[in-house]
């Protein structure tokens, strides 16, 4: 083990241990927990406006076309009886 003394006479393990340092601090993270992260990342998201609302007829032409199939089906059953 490394005393003190020991440790400040030599430059080269002062500029290992201040680079040990440096890596151990970039490794930190700003997040305490996975469900802070989620929120931060979400809340970045929304406001670039990746979850805006999108706009389409694509329910109501679906509802249109089922409507349609349901009527004629029934309208072809009756004119049969």
């Amino acid at each position: 083990m490394m005393t003190m003394r020991d440790r400040n006479s030599n430059p080269a393990l002062l500029s290992l241990d201040a680079a040990a340092s440096a890596a151990r601090s970039d490794f930190a993270c700003m997040f305490s927990s996975s469900d802070e992260y989620e929120t931060a990342l979400i809340a970045q998201r929304r406001a670039q406006g990746r979850y805006a609302a999108q706009k389409g007829r694509g329910p109501l032409v679906a509802f249109i076309a089922a409507c349609t199939a349901i009527v004629a089906t029934v309208t072809v059953y009756f004119a049969r009886s």
